[in-house]
Formats: C-alpha cells, sequence, structure tokens
C-alpha cells in the first residue's frame, strides 16, 4: 500500500462511513489539532522520564488516536471507537494522585523548568487549541459530548504532570510576577 493515494490533491478528504469534506472543515482542523498534540507527545516521550509518566503519557497517545477517530466518524450511532466517561475519570483519578505530590499552588506559574516539562506545557497548549477548535465543531455538527470533556481533562493532567516532572527533579515553579 502506497502512503499517497491522490485523492485528496483536490481539497477534500474521506471520513469514516465514506464521507468526503473540504480539509478546511472544522472535523478536519479539530482532529488535526488533536494529532499535532500527539506528535507533541511523541518529542516529550524522548527524555528520560519516570515510569509512571512515561507509561501514561503513551497510554494517552493511544487514546489521541481513538479521539481522532471519534470525530472522524459522523456517525454517532456508530458506537464503535468513541471517547468514554470512564477515559475521563481515569485523567481525573491521575490528576488527583499527581496533585497529591504537589504543594498547593498560590498564584500562576510560568510554563519552564525541565526540558519535558516545558514540553508539556506545550502540549497543554496544543491540547487546549484542539479544545477549542472541537468545541467549535460541535457549533457546527454534532459529536460525542466526552471529546471535549476529555481534552479539558488532559490539559489539566498535562499542567499537573509539568509541575510534578519539576518537582520530582527538584525544580521550583517560576512563579507569574508582573
Amino acid at each position: 500500500m502506497k502512503i499517497y493515494t491522490k485523492t485528496g490533491d483536490d481539497g477534500n478528504t474521506g471520513l469514516q462511513g465514506n464521507f468526503r469534506i473540504s480539509k478546511s472543515h472544522p472535523r478536519i482542523i479539530s482532529y488535526g489539532t488533536i494529532d499535532e498534540a500527539n506528535a507533541a507527545l511523541g518529542i516529550v516521550l524522548t527524555n528520560s522520564l519516570d515510569d509512571d509518566i512515561h507509561t501514561l503519557l503513551t497510554e494517552i497517545q493511544n487514546e489521541l488516536f481513538l479521539l481522532g477517530a471519534d470525530l472522524s466518524n459522523p456517525n454517532l450511532n456508530d458506537t464503535k471507537n468513541r471517547v468514554s466517561l470512564e477515559m475521563i475519570e481515569r485523567l481525573e483519578k491521575y490528576i488527583d494522585k499527581f496533585e497529591s505530590e504537589l504543594s498547593p499552588l498560590t498564584n500562576f506559574i510560568l510554563p519552564g523548568g525541565e526540558l519535558a516539562a516545558a514540553q508539556l506545557h506545550y502540549a497543554r497548549t496544543v491540547v487546549r487549541r484542539a479544545e477549542s477548535q472541537t468545541v467549535l465543531l460541535s457549533e457546527k455538527d454534532e459529536i460525542n459530548s466526552n471529546c471535549i470533556k476529555y481534552l479539558n481533562r488532559l490539559s489539566d493532567l498535562f499542567f499537573v504532570m509539568g509541575r510534578l516532572i519539576n518537582k520530582r527533579k527538584n525544580v521550583d515553579d517560576i512563579p507569574w510576577k508582573i
């Protein structure tokens, strides 16, 4: 099988169910940005990470593929490959677990510190953009509402994980100063 098909040369692409839409459609923009977030995680994973963080990020990469599959299927009657409430609750459990290792925030912090933490903060901003674009899509087309919830929790998780990586490497949060 060749990597190129030439079927998208006219500016359209295929969705599940043999639908074709413009590559500028909000659906394509949404899951394209999710793909960008997944690539950003691939960069984070090139770092030496604690096993729990490495394992979780690899699991999230797989879930981001599932999220893209969910958004690429406009037929909501097809329940295969959908983001579930259990996936969202799992992210919440990790947020709570990792936050228990951190001191409470008393002010805004600047993204940075260890390279992996800074890269996670970048991935967080990509996920926030994906969330916004998925909200825009939901205003145009009906989608699985769990997709938006998942992205919202995921950006929170990446924020907490960035802080956690810094703490485990003895790097202090950098407070925002005005």
